[in-house]
């Protein structure tokens, strides 16, 4: 109706578009307007429902379990209705934030009314569908479509009253104090914010700079406002001469910064003791198999211990079994750090659970070995435990350590050699990847020997003895994993905590004291009210469109920073 002629259309049809025309003409140009700027009321309620996204993507799937954002992000897997609603989300701030630079009131209609149609067209056709929950019954969508109404209603009395002719510099930047500061340092410390708005703004409004140099007039701006800021405190809070620091200055905050140093340095040992030792999570054998191998034919004994066969110790058991090394000093430092939960009793049967098969030619290829003075003997195990630690720590395989002995008698083409095979009863199965046998246990078994007599027998009437000559039952340790929650720190271990936490952050400050005197004299600026002032003005002529302006004001800037000289006369009080 905006492009027809009035002549051309039906009295009826008139009588009824004519006061639409006239509304949406009076939107995009009115005669006066009161303008105002609500973009950081509206960032901030896009802000709120992004975070609704996030952390309540489950109201958002048919399936809350399926839906689950969390348990998704840790498998590594993304839903892709969870990417689709983020970009969408994220699209629309990016789009917000162009309307606003370029100040084009028609382009922010157009673009509030699709919002309007599509969101309230998803929110109760297309999600009640999806979810199989009526509106009323899905808090968490009410909860986003409420934030998502406040945006609606900023966004019209934008359009209502127009955008601001002159957009000079960050809102957090109109007063000097220290709430502004904390929150603008905060603002600077997100991740590809500070970049993101700097490029979209150079991208978006006319100006004469290149990118580097933008973003050059940017950087000055921000370091002179956290200097006023300084500035302001210290005039409001004076600091008389002569006197020393007071000690709630020097404690509280020289204080807290030696305990957080500390805390930084000890942080990977204490965490690693204190997430297994308090935090930490039983993780028994789930199969524990054992294979004996001669030389590089097939394995001649096979043979895993699962479910019934693995049997936990009670109390009496646990008490004997420490009570058998009570003259083993390096046994018991080494048993103190596992309790009865952590001990399984791996019964293997002494029958192998499947046949040895060998060809023809490597039978006669074995009894032409056998003959040799050495022979390797090789015995391999796996323990497989649960897989609630990290990811490489899911299945655990232990294997091979070689054991050569000498062997060897041949009769009537029948294979017989007697072998003396220290079998491991007592295997470690520590978070990492390596099992060995428990060598401190070892070591007091002929201590153990001479008091057989005497010893406790376990269940059956089978003391520990018995149990290492049987030579088929094992005893395996578990050390404790850590919980879910903590598996991501974790699973480093204490050199990789080191390397990724300590270092980095180590790195961090020793920046923040060191170098300090290469910036003296960007740091130690008395007033910086004249900075800040041409800073303003460049984007002040930016907006006005005076751009030949606008570069004579950046070789200025430029030039000051060049000069010392210049530099002392224009921050003087």
């Amino acid at each position: 109706y905006l492009l027809i002629p009035e002549h051309f259309l039906d009295p009826e049809c008139l009588s009824l578009s004519r006061p639409v025309c006239q509304f949406f003409r009076a939107l995009v140009q009115p005669e006066y307007s009161a303008v105002t700027d609500v973009y950081v009321l509206m960032f901030l309620a896009d802000t709120v429902d992004f975070i609704i996204i996030v952390f309540g993507f489950w109201a958002f799937g048919k399936h809350s379990a399926a839906a689950d954002i969390t348990s998704s992000l840790s498998e590594d897997q993304v839903p892709e209705a969870f990417l689709v609603m983020v970009l969408i989300q994220f699209g629309t701030m990016v789009i917000d934030r162009a309307l606003y630079l370029r100040k084009t009131v028609l382009g922010k209609l157009v673009f509030q009314v699709i919002l309007v149609f599509g969101i309230h067209f998803w929110m109760f056709f297309i999600l009640p569908t999806v979810t199989e929950r009526r509106f009323n019954q899905n808090l968490v969508a009410q909860l986003w479509y409420f934030v998502k109404c406040v945006y609606f209603g900023l966004s019209a009395y934008q359009i209502r009253s127009g955008y601001p002719t002159r957009v000079l510099g960050n809102f957090l930047t109109k007063s000097h104090n220290y709430l502004n500061l904390f929150l603008f340092q905060g603002f600077r410390l997100v991740p590809f914010l500070t970049e993101l708005r700097a490029v979209m703004d150079w991208v978006w409004t006319d100006t004469t700079l290149s990118l580097s140099s933008w973003i050059c007039v940017e950087d000055v701006y921000a370091h002179s406002f956290v200097l006023k800021c300084w500035r302001e405190s210290e005039r409001r809070y004076p600091q008389p001469r002569g006197q020393k620091k007071k000690r709630v200055v020097k404690y509280g905050m020289g204080g807290l910064i030696v305990v957080l140093l500390i805390c930084i340095v000890w942080f990977p040992l204490l965490f690693m003791s204190l997430v297994k030792s308090v935090a930490g999570v039983v993780n028994r054998p789930l199969d524990v198999s054992l294979t004996i191998t001669l030389g590089g034919f097939q394995p001649i004994f096979t043979m895993s211990a699962q479910q019934n066969q693995l049997k936990d110790l009670t109390e009496e058991d646990f008490s004997s079994f420490i009570s058998n090394y009570s003259y083993t000093p390096s046994a018991l430092q080494f048993l103190e750090a596992y309790s009865r939960e952590d001990v399984t009793l791996a019964e293997l049967q002494g029958s192998s659970n499947s046949l040895w098969t060998i060809s023809p030619p490597s039978r006669q290829y074995l009894s032409q070995v056998l003959n040799l003075e050495h022979f390797p003997l090789t015995v391999s195990w796996t323990i497989q435990r649960s897989a609630r630690t990290p990811t490489f720590l899911r299945q655990l395989v232990f294997f091979v350590f070689f054991f050569f002995f000498t062997c060897c008698l041949f009769i009537c083409c029948f294979v017989f050699f007697v072998c003396f095979i220290l079998f491991p009863c007592f295997i470690r199965a520590p978070s990492d990847s390596n099992a060995k046998p428990i060598e401190q246990l070892y070591r007091g078994m002929d201590a153990i020997d001479q008091r057989a007599d005497s010893l406790v027998p376990l269940r059956g009437g089978t003391t520990v003895t018995d149990r290492r000559e049987a030579g088929l039952q094992l005893f395996v340790f578990s050390d404790k994993v850590s919980p879910p929650s903590l598996g991501f720190l974790a699973g480093y271990g204490i050199m990789g905590l080191y390397a990724s936490v300590v270092l980095v952050i180590g790195k961090f400050v020793r920046e923040f004291f060191s170098g300090i005197s290469h910036s003296i004299m960007f740091e130690e600026l008395p007033c910086v009210d004249r900075i800040l002032k041409l800073c303003t003005d460049i984007f002040l002529v930016r907006e006005t469109g005076e751009l030949e302006l606008e570069e004579e004001l950046y070789a200025k800037l430029i030039f000051l920073y060049r000069s010392p000289e210049t530099l002392i006369k224009w921050t003087r009080r």
